[in-house]
């Protein structure tokens, strides 16, 4: 059993570099993941490399109103 499996973890900025990466080390650990970022082509690149546990969303987590439409549940 994965160490975080049925866990879900947020990442912001999780499109590219240490987000990515610590989006990736998650997802091999079990964890459902969800990233978020503001260029769409790389979070669906991402979302590609991260597979089936993770979900992407194009949302800047600096606005409140664009992190409120987060899908929950």
């Amino acid at each position: 059993m994965a160490r975080y499996e049925g866990k879900n973890v947020v990442i912001t900025g999780g499109s590219s570099g240490i987000g990515l990466t610590t989006a990736k080390l998650f997802c091999a650990e079990g964890a459902r993941v969800l990233i978020t970022g503001r260029s769409q082509s790389a979070l669906d690149a991402a979302r590609e490399e991260l597979g089936e546990n993770a979900i992407a969303v194009r949302s800047d987590a600096a606005s409140l109103r664009t992190s409120m439409s987060w899908p929950t549940g």
